[in-house]
């Protein structure tokens, strides 16, 4: 990114924003966020969303200090940025696939505790992160529709119907996925939860959802699911005999939304494609656990 340039900022991978970059304060290295274009488009007060999310779930959850925060400034054509402490380990997308059978769950059974936690924080009602105060606004008008892939509405009214058993509202960061989690590779810890840019307020499945989309190892998913339980599987009636397939089947419904808003994007890249393909699977079996 040119805007980069100059300031010895490397580039970070792990997304698909190219906004992110390693730099260093004090001899001490730092994670300096741009927002130029995917995140400019979020609006000015997007470095402070963030800035705030981060500040309300530290020391609760894994995530990094914000050092300096900074809005656009179109008068002199500076983007926004975000400057947050450097989180130790690994990315999980790199090291699950050789990780052993004992670290993979170890793994999964923290992130499953850390996603419970997560699922703990209330919100007043559901809806987007509007400023740095967190002033929640309802969300613009979203539909399945058969436009996408033929039979959805059909998939769509009975994950609403596993959806509906749960009435509150919590803090959802929206997109874990293994690039945006660190573990240490030989203990299985969670070290780091990062790209919090599409946090809001919504359901307590989304983010179990989101981990599970596409990986579904027995061993990681058993233990993603044993983590969860342990430390919320007092709420939403998952106290009760199935508690495992309703919590799963719970977040495979909270998932369709943005499965179907990643599958709108197919040809961008190859998770929006992945998506698509997942997509056309579960309308054709009507299954929400289809690969």
């Amino acid at each position: 990114m040119d805007r980069a340039d100059g300031f010895g900022l490397q580039p970070l991978a792990g997304g698909f924003s190219g906004e992110t970059f390693l730099g260093e304060a004090a001899g001490e290295r730092t994670v300096v966020r741009l927002y130029v274009d995917r995140g400019a488009r979020r609006g000015p007060a997007a470095p402070e969303v963030d800035a705030a999310v981060l500040r309300l779930v530290r020391g609760l959850l894994p995530v990094p200090e914000v050092l300096e925060i900074r809005r656009a400034d179109e008068e002199h054509g500076t983007p926004g940025l975000l400057v947050t402490s450097f989180l130790p380990g690994e990315r999980l997308d790199v090291v699950l696939p050789d990780l052993p059978d004992d670290v993979r769950a170890a793994t999964g059974r923290n992130l499953g505790v850390v996603l419970g936690r997560l699922a703990q924080m209330p919100m007043p009602r559901a809806g987007m992160f509007v400023d740095g105060d967190l002033t929640i606004e309802p969300w613009p008008p979203f539909e399945l529709s058969d436009d996408l892939v033929p039979g959805l509405e059909a998939v769509a009214e009975d994950a609403q119907a596993l959806l509906d058993e749960v009435d509150r509202v919590c803090l959802v960061h929206s997109d874990v996925n293994p690039n945006n989690v660190l573990v240490d590779a030989a203990t299985g810890a969670v070290t780091g939860l990062l790209d919090w840019e599409f946090a809001h307020a919504g359901h307590p499945s989304t983010d179990l959802g989101n981990l599970l989309r596409f990986d579904r190892e027995p061993v990681f998913v058993e233990a993603v699911l044993d983590g969860y339980l342990s430390v919320a599987g007092h709420l939403d009636g998952l106290d009760r005999p199935g508690a495992r397939q309703r919590a799963l089947d719970r977040a495979r419904a909270a998932d369709l939304v943005a499965l179907a808003d990643l599958a709108s994007r197919a040809g961008e890249n190859p998770v929006a494609d992945r998506a698509a393909a997942r997509l056309r699977a579960i309308s054709r079996s009507r299954d929400l656990h289809a690969q």
